[in-house]
């Protein structure tokens, strides 16, 4: 009769991802954004739009700029809008997700006037471009449209390497380079596809008290594609 592997409970033991300038990885599919995003402050405008699909880096590259422009960080447009009236002229400020569901669409194009007005400095991120579906306000469209945007693109071999990597590193988990090619060829593309399949190792690795190897990160891989479906 056959037995289950002993499994321990894991403690949750806070991580905090690094967001620092020195670790970024530039690669083919984010040179552009971030060589357009860290050339603050000359950009081609004011304001610049930061695009990428979730786990794209967004947060990382905003965080980047935010550090390096010494800017504010609101949490809506309406948050925004308060916070340039209270700054002084020229101010830089951060607005995550504007194309998150629910936000308020009109906010969002009385900031883009408000910040021409007191020559403010933003930097907006969302998961596209304007579309047909996004945003529904005609005026907020065009205007976003005439914005000058720095554009994440799905994460190449070399990228999807490098950041599995950083991030066993940053859990001082210590892996094989075959565990990182099985990765790279089995996990979905994109950085929050990688970040959710090495907090998974990691927890099942803590669980049952052993290392990780190509064994552990396939079951991890299955377990996770089986409860999607």
């Amino acid at each position: 009769m056959s037995r289950e592997p002993s499994r321990q409970i894991p403690l949750a033991l806070p991580h905090e991802p690094r967001f620092g300038a020195e670790d970024y990885l530039v690669a083919s599919s984010n040179a552009a954004a971030h060589a357009l995003a860290t050339s603050w402050p000359d950009w081609p405008d004011r304001s610049l739009l930061l695009v990428g699909e979730a786990g794209a880096g967004k947060s990382h590259l905003a965080a980047i700029w935010r550090a390096l422009a010494g800017a504010d960080e609101a949490a809506s447009a309406e948050d925004a809008i308060a916070r340039l009236r209270a700054a002084p002229e020229d101010a830089a400020l951060l607005l995550d997700d504007v194309d998150r569901e629910g936000a308020d669409e009109n906010a969002l194009f009385h900031l883009l006037n408000l910040a021409r007005e007191r020559r403010a400095r933003l930097l907006l991120t969302a998961r596209s471009t304007p579309t047909l579906l996004w945003p529904t306000l005609p005026d907020l469209a065009s205007r976003l449209r005439a914005l000058p945007v720095a554009r994440l693109d799905a994460p190449d071999d070399e990228t999807m390497r490098a950041v599995l990597m950083k991030l066993f590193d940053d859990r001082q988990i210590r892996v094989d380079e075959e565990v990182i090619e099985f990765l790279c060829r089995n996990c979905d593309r994109s950085l929050g596809a990688a970040r959710t399949i090495v907090d998974e190792i990691d927890r099942e690795s803590l669980a049952r008290g052993r290392g990780v190897g190509k064994g552990l990160a396939g079951e991890v891989l299955r377990r996770l594609r089986s409860d999607d479906d």
